[in-house]
């Protein structure tokens, strides 16, 4: 599972066509995608870690304050280009990430993990979506569990 996690004052995703559309105030923005073998357990322990991470600034200092601590919101958005690989021509491969069903398993799997801490909306899964952000610091943070979480 890679994740890109960015600090953010708002953030919102639509999709035009279908009427669809999500946001949050002050917290964070995930986009996330699943690779081959990924485990509901490790889901669960970026949920965790994700919810209590310091990423937020206090008054006494600039990285002090978790999602929890703030009582920031989450929007999560699949993004499958995430395991872009792009060694080899001028086309990059996607295949390192889940299969599209095993992945919206773990995409609905993480958003109900989510909910029971935090509040926390979704990107809409095989959509093509128009995502907006306004960063805040810039703070980004890559997660990635084939690597270390």
């Amino acid at each position: 599972m890679r994740v890109v996690a960015q600090r953010v004052l708002s953030a919102s995703v639509s999709v035009s066509e279908k009427n669809l559309y999500s946001s949050i105030s002050r917290g964070l923005t995930l986009l996330v995608n699943f690779e081959k073998d990924d485990k509901e357990e490790e889901v669960s322990l970026f949920c965790e870690k994700i919810c209590k991470l310091r990423l937020f600034q206090s008054e006494k200092m600039p990285l002090d304050l978790s999602l929890l601590d703030i009582k920031g919101e989450l929007l999560i958005v699949p993004q499958f280009t995430l395991l872009a690989n792009t060694s080899k021509g001028l086309r990059p491969s996607f295949e390192r990430s889940e299969n599209p069903n095993r992945a919206n398993e773990l995409f609905e799997y993480m958003f109900n993990v989510l909910k029971e801490k935090v509040v926390v909306r979704k990107g809409f899964f095989g959509e093509h979506m128009k995502v907006s952000l306004v960063n805040d610091g810039p703070v980004t943070i890559i997660f990635d569990t084939k690597m270390n979480l």
